[in-house]
């Protein structure tokens, strides 16, 4: 089991590789890949020193499994080139997401479809695995007709240079901007680039991945992101109207019983998710389970989860282990 990781030195690359070594995943051999600047150097894993390689040398090496966390466009450059070969990708980026040929995959929900035939497969949007996560059990159960969702997300889901510019502010440095604004005392509603239609692509990947992971049309979401001066966990207001009514209780029990979600909520205690309770940890935290007082069958919930590791990293590692597991690779 030789696994390539593309993009070892990003953000979502070191929480990936720590994440393959708290499951112990039983890799033979490591192939970390960075940009040209950072080959050479050397990064610790599971004890061993191991040299960062280029994506060329990688390539020529025909690991297994390759995961990408390089961007949209070495994905779309590269992970072909890999599949062609044989080893199996898995790709954190958005370039093949909604790709009708690839698969969108969230473990918990539509592992199951997944086959040897899948040589490249799309890992979701950070945002919307931690939104269906919570979503998927209750639309099996009560079928969504509409999704709102306010996002509030970390400076973390842009990236170390957007995290840098926030630590820069709080303690009164210029730098470099990831933003065109200031992150730091403010909220800017501004996730990706817009596009004409005036939603950005963040908001358009809220609005059309879940169709894809769920197989399901019959629903639609609209979405509006943003971003605040938090440093790991995106958080989400959801307000779901649903064909068939609902008990808030049976609602509870369907996510306590759901793998992968921690339920807390209880307004007595001030027991609600938050990105701060949510950092270093793998599961979707949902609480603030109410009804909807203004109309029929509408549930109000917020959904908090770290962006890096179930909203990317583990997410990634978990479609791996059911390759694994299942013979597929």
């Amino acid at each position: 089991m030789k696994i390539a990781v593309i993009g070892a030195t990003g953000m979502v690359g070191t929480v990936l590789l720590k994440v393959l070594e708290e499951r112990n995943f039983p890799l033979t051999e490591l192939l970390p890949v960075a940009s040209t600047r950072s080959i050479g150097r050397e990064l610790v894993f599971k004890d061993k020193l191991y040299k960062i390689i280029g994506i060329e040398e990688a390539l020529k090496a025909k690991p297994t499994l390759a995961i990408f966390s390089a961007g949209g466009e070495t994905s779309l450059k590269w992970a072909t080139k890999f599949a062609e070969q044989g080893t199996t990708v898995i790709d954190n980026s958005s370039a093949w997401r909604m790709d009708p040929t690839k698969k969108l995959i969230v473990p918990e929900i539509n592992a199951n479809i997944l086959t040897k035939e899948d040589t490249i497969i799309a890992n979701p949007n950070c945002s919307t695995i931690q939104m269906v996560m919570a979503l998927a059990p209750l639309h099996k159960k009560y079928k969504m007709r509409r999704v709102v969702v306010s996002t509030y997300q970390s400076v973390s889901g842009t990236g170390i240079h957007a995290v840098r510019q926030m630590e820069n502010e709080e303690n009164g440095i210029k730098g470099a901007m990831a933003y065109p604004y200031q992150i730091h005392q403010n909220a800017i509603p501004h996730c990706d680039v817009f596009e004409e239609n005036g939603y950005t692509k963040e908001e358009l990947k809220l609005a059309r991945e879940p169709q894809k992971i769920l197989d399901d049309r019959t629903f639609s979401i609209t979405a509006t992101a943003v971003r605040i001066p938090t440093s790991g966990g995106h958080s989400e207001a959801v307000n779901v109207e649903f064909e068939n009514d609902f008990d808030l209780n049976e609602v509870r029990q369907i996510l306590i019983s759901t793998s992968g979600i921690t339920l807390q909520d209880d307004p007595s205690t001030n027991s609600y998710p938050m990105p701060i309770l949510a950092k270093g940890k793998d599961d979707v935290f949902v609480g603030r389970l109410r009804r909807d007082m203004t109309q029929e069958n509408t549930l109000n919930m917020w959904i908090v989860s770290d962006n890096l590791r179930k909203g990317a990293a583990t997410n990634a590692v978990q479609i791996a282990e059911y390759l694994m597991i299942n013979k597929l690779i």
